[in-house]
């Protein structure tokens, strides 16, 4: 099937799951990414339920803090 991954169009295999595809993502400090999935934010206690479906527009969102 096709998705959607930070804007680049991936061939996935059917039933994909999200924490499958933070993996393949390789994403750096999972614990800290917050996901978004056609617009709609992934809460964290949810993302190992998350199975991806054909057309499925996925983000990757990394807040970083610190500065003055």
């Amino acid at each position: 099937m096709t998705i959607t991954v930070s804007g680049n169009k991936k061939e996935v295999k059917d039933g994909l799951t999200l924490p499958e595809l933070i993996e393949l993502e390789k994403v750096e400090t999972p614990l800290y990414v917050t996901v978004s999935i056609n617009e709609e934010f992934i809460q964290k206690d949810a993302e190992d339920s998350v199975v991806l479906k054909e057309g499925d527009n996925v983000e990757f969102l990394y807040f970083m803090g610190g500065g003055q």
